[in-house]
């Protein structure tokens, strides 16, 4: 997920009239954040992304505290969460993520610097694909898009990241398969990459992402995807995300395997705008393809589609950022139930969630 934090340590050095040593390098931070969650449909279960699966109930996301440590050309990254969206966020390590008390290793790694350009890491990370992050204060948008929620959420293994140029960067990695941080009972693996551009002149970063493997049921996935943003002026940012993802050898609806290549795909555009230093606003429209009923889709007979549209608006308090919301989502099946149970096609919803970091 790629705003694109790289947690990268160097040795800093610190010179007094008789003596020359390194220095080592700490930093502790951490946040939180809670929201009250209303649905029109008043409905819980009409919630089809990450993290906001609540109706009319005041609810606590996720405590994080995250370590970084480096000294000379080694470092560590320990990045712990606590509670429901860290639960979900590791899925695969709690055993109920609907437990409000859940603690996650969101991030474990130890780091090499090979040399001023090259820099090694092992461990598990956040991955490298989208544009959303887990912790809430980095998104603009407090409920989250149809494509971070279909993953990936994290990788577990080992990479390399290049400083080609001062513009030019690059990732190449082995990891366990998707949101997996141990696999005992299967060999396969994913290979990871992206290659970044950030001209120093142009306030534009582009991220070029793949990511590719056999899972732990043998299917073969190939994942592309793009993060940019832009910004236009002191006002104006935008930002744009779209993933395309592919499988073979997937298991058919009837139950027989099959050779044939089904997909997903999705795109987001987010216009960022920031009138003060403390109030701006951020609408994010969505479409997400699910037509072989992979992710979304998976109980409909011939799969579907989504549109969805996100205002939020974030006011900033020093460190606190209060985030109203108001979102929107229009399905070509109908997926998800009003009140009574009766199945419909769209979704509305209001929060307003509350973010602190430090």
């Amino acid at each position: 997920m790629t705003t694109f934090a790289a947690c990268t340590f160097f040795a800093a050095f610190a010179q007094t009239a008789d003596t020359t040593k390194p220095q080592e390098s700490f930093k502790l931070s951490g946040s939180a954040d809670v929201y009250y969650k209303y649905n029109f449909n008043r409905n819980a279960t009409d919630n089809k992304t990450s993290f906001t699966n609540s109706q009319n109930s005041f609810e606590l996301g996720m405590i994080s505290l995250k370590v970084e440590h480096g000294f000379k050309k080694g470092s560590i990254v320990a990045d712990l969460g606590f509670g429901r969206r860290a639960a979900e966020f590791s899925y695969n390590d709690t055993l109920n993520s609907k437990n409000g008390m859940a603690m996650a290793i969101k991030q474990l790694y130890v780091g090499y610097q090979v040399t001023d350009k090259i820099k090694v890491s092992l461990g598990s990370f956040a991955t490298h694909v989208g544009y959303e992050l887990v912790d809430a204060y980095l998104n603009r948008n407090y409920s989250m898009s149809y494509m971070f929620s279909n993953g990936p959420f994290f990788n577990t293994g080992v990479k390399a990241d290049f400083a080609i140029t001062p513009y030019l960067s690059a990732m190449v990695g082995v990891f366990n398969p998707t949101d997996l941080k141990s696999v005992d009972f299967s060999d396969h693996k994913y290979i990871g990459a992206q290659v970044g551009f950030t001209p120093v002149n142009t306030p534009a970063k582009v991220y070029l992402n793949y990511l590719e493997g056999k899972d732990t049921a043998g299917v073969q996935n190939h994942q592309l995807d793009l993060v940019a943003t832009y910004q236009v002026n002191s006002v104006l940012g935008l930002g744009y995300n779209g993933t395309f993802s592919t499988y073979k050898n997937s298991r058919m609806k009837n139950g027989e395997e099959g050779s044939q290549s089904v997909k997903w795909w999705g795109s987001a555009l987010y216009v960022n705008l920031d009138f003060t230093e403390t109030f701006g606003l951020t609408l994010r429209g969505e479409y997400f393809e699910d037509n072989d009923g992979l992710k979304t889709f998976a109980s409909a007979l011939n799969g579907g589609h989504i549109m969805a549209g996100t205002l939020t608006f974030n006011y900033k308090v020093g460190n606190l950022t209060i985030m109203p919301e108001f979102r929107l989502d229009n399905a070509s099946v109908d997926i998800f139930n009003k009140h009574s149970g009766a199945p419909t096609g769209s979704t509305a919803n209001v929060l307003v969630a509350a973010a602190y970091h430090f």
